[in-house]
């Protein structure tokens, strides 16, 4: 079995510091040493690869070999002796799919909350703020259903303070309660947590019916969980963040992109609008035709790496979603890596995503 990683080596990345060409060395060896990882402790991951005669050793991320994130809604896929796993996580399905599960240790558990931390405190800065979330409270209440939008819920939570829901478990808005929490926090920073649709549906589109509107000026909003249904009502990113601002005066608002598979490892938007790989992550464009990797500016599948996951081989995973690379090391923004585009989910892939799967 392969040694165990020192989570402090990892852990002493910078979160977007170092220019990909650097960056590639360190994540190639951490993500070729997991692959050894996987094979030797997951059956299914290794019978998979001897299948298809992947070789261990590769060269390049793009080398390393992948599993089509759908895989784990169908197989049961883990690393470790059952008696290590301290979590089961499970994915956002609509009724009738089938849900992923992911299985997770202690080592995946802490590595999951401290990169998670990081990446945050990059938006928010070190300090824990009040907190105001984009839901109800029963949605974090029963402990025997951790869902991904419980985990995303009580994810970010760790990094408020004071934690308040602005929404009743009837999932209406509950605007006195809102005021009233803001009261406390006058001309403080406040961070804001919701899943896209829930807050479209819930926080905008409740204040846009009543007239009414919330000083939310301080607001720093992370959202996120998918666009789907947005989509289809012809709602962009662009319309989002000018019709948030209209009724709540919110100006920082960044959507998120990750998936359950990879908990932790979650690309955040930046000012400019571009969805950013931390050190301990990165991503690639594949054609959906023959996987092979795409040029920035061509639309096709999204690769997702992360040196998260030990107790699961998720460490490199085929996702449905289409997306584009933008660029390397020269976004605006100045943060280092890869920066991409999301462009939704594939022609004829499930709703999948948190907020997606959301219903009234």
């Amino acid at each position: 079995m392969s040694e165990p990683v020192v989570l402090n080596d990892v852990l002493q990345w910078p979160v977007y510091g170092v220019a990909k060409s650097e960056k590639d060395e360190s994540l190639l060896r951490e993500l070729h040493r997991l692959t050894g990882l996987h094979y030797e402790g997951c059956a299914g991951y290794r019978a998979i690869l001897d299948k298809f005669g992947h070789a261990r050793a590769a060269t390049s991320l793009a080398a390393l070999p992948f599993l089509p994130v759908r895989l784990f809604k169908h197989e049961t896929l883990l690393s470790v002796p059952q008696t290590e796993v301290v979590k089961t996580m499970t994915s956002s399905g609509t009724s009738g799919q089938s849900v992923s599960q992911i299985f997770l240790d202690r080592q995946t558990a802490a590595l999951q909350v401290k990169v998670l931390a990081r990446i945050v405190g990059d938006l928010i800065g070190p300090k824990r703020l009040p907190m105001l979330v984009i839901d109800c409270r029963a949605t974090v209440a029963n402990r025997y259903r951790f869902s991904a939008r419980t985990a995303g819920i009580q994810g970010f939570s760790m990094f408020g303070r004071d934690v308040e829901f602005a929404l009743d478990d009837d999932m209406s808005l509950n605007i006195e309660r809102v005021r009233a929490f803001l009261a406390k926090y006058p001309d403080q920073p406040i961070l804001m947590f919701g899943f896209t649709f829930v807050v479209w549906l819930h926080l905008v589109l409740a204040l846009e019916a009543s007239g009414e509107t919330l000083p939310l000026q301080q607001g720093i909003l992370i959202h996120g969980g998918g666009w789907k249904q947005l989509q289809s009502q012809a709602v962009s990113a662009e319309a989002f963040r000018q019709r948030i601002g209209a009724v709540a005066g919110l100006t920082r608002v960044h959507n998120y992109y990750g998936m359950v598979e990879q908990t932790g490892s979650i690309f955040v938007e930046c000012e400019h609008g571009h969805q950013h790989a931390s050190s301990w992550s990165d991503v690639i464009v594949r054609d959906p035709v023959d996987f092979g990797v795409l040029p920035a500016g061509q639309r096709g599948l999204i690769q997702l790496l992360s040196v998260i996951p030990h107790s699961y081989p998720g460490h490199s995973l085929l996702s449905e979603d289409e997306g584009e690379i933008v660029g390397v090391d020269d976004c605006p923004c100045g943060r280092k890596g890869t920066y991409f585009k999301v462009h939704g989910r594939i022609q004829n892939a499930e709703t999948r995503g948190c907020s997606d799967t959301y219903s009234r």
